[in-house]
């Protein structure tokens, strides 16, 4: 089952976005703050994100987050798949699929073009993402933190 992030989730969401931080699939890890800001941003309800808790057995087994742009590009609304989370005990069930499955269902209509991130060491949820549609973009991205 895959649900919207609920209050109660606080903790465990924590947890899961440190697990995420900390492995192959980011470059950097991130202040314990903006995992907090996140949580309140997404529970607040603002238009920018949704995050969903993925379950497996009534148990926690990930979450995705999603984050929301316009692109004059494909003329239309972007969902940026910020995070996807699966829970080491539970990899390898399909549930990345169930998750990504979802989203799509859910803002297939909304929006023109699902977008994503993937670090070059994290081969195999690349493979996941392809057999899914997703393409290497040749765009390199660039950022400019602000302080």
């Amino acid at each position: 089952m895959i649900r919207e992030l609920q209050a109660k989730d606080k903790e465990i969401f924590i947890l899961m976005v440190q697990g995420l931080y900390q492995s192959e699939a980011t470059l950097c890890e991130i202040p314990i703050e903006n995992i907090e800001t996140t949580f309140e941003t997404a529970i607040a309800g603002s238009p920018y994100i949704k995050a969903f808790i993925i379950e497996e057995k009534e148990e926690v087994a990930g979450y995705v987050q999603l984050s929301f742009t316009y692109s004059n590009e494909v003329g239309g609304v972007v969902a940026f798949v910020e995070e996807l989370f699966i829970r080491d005990e539970y990899r390898s069930q399909g549930l990345g699929t169930k998750a990504l499955d979802f989203i799509h269902k859910e803002y297939d209509q909304k929006v023109k073009r699902f977008r994503l991130e993937v670090t070059e060491a994290n081969k195999s949820v690349m493979k996941l993402y392809a057999r899914k549609g997703y393409e290497v973009n040749e765009y390199i991205q660039m950022v400019c933190n602000q302080e």
